[in-house]
């Protein structure tokens, strides 16, 4: 499981939201060995007077938040943010000095999905990856 929210300024998000949110996923599919179905991404486009950022990055600056279970290994974290610089910058052209990605994990028993805790719900996948 892996809950994605993505912020960035609505003139430069809104016309790359779908492709970014393809590109995010298969990401997560690769890396995270998530099944295709499990898509929850949520996108936050903010105007101008909302979205502060230092001089050194562009309009196009945009925040990648990935909260999901602990349990993946350090190996496959750093991977996962490889592929989302390497892709998300070949694919849509977006700088990687315009992308900043944080991933915050929380036991399983944190989550409540489909009306029982995160351990004890029965998972198509593993998360020790």
């Amino acid at each position: 499981m892996a809950q994605i929210k993505v912020f960035g300024l609505e003139e430069r998000l809104q016309p790359m939201q779908e492709e970014l949110s393809n590109v995010i996923h298969s990401c997560l599919i690769d890396a995270l060995v998530i099944p295709t179905d499990k898509k929850f991404h949520r996108f936050f486009p903010m105007k101008k007077d909302n979205y502060y950022f230092p001089n050194s990055r562009t309009d196009a600056y945009t925040i990648i938040e990935i909260s999901m279970f602990e349990g993946r290994t350090i190996e496959t974290k750093k991977y996962l943010l490889q592929l989302l610089f390497e892709r998300i910058n070949s694919k849509l052209n977006l700088s990687v000095q315009d992308i900043e990605i944080t991933i915050i994990e929380t036991p399983q028993y944190n989550w409540g999905i489909r009306g029982v805790s995160g351990d004890e719900l029965s998972l198509s996948y593993k998360v020790d990856v």
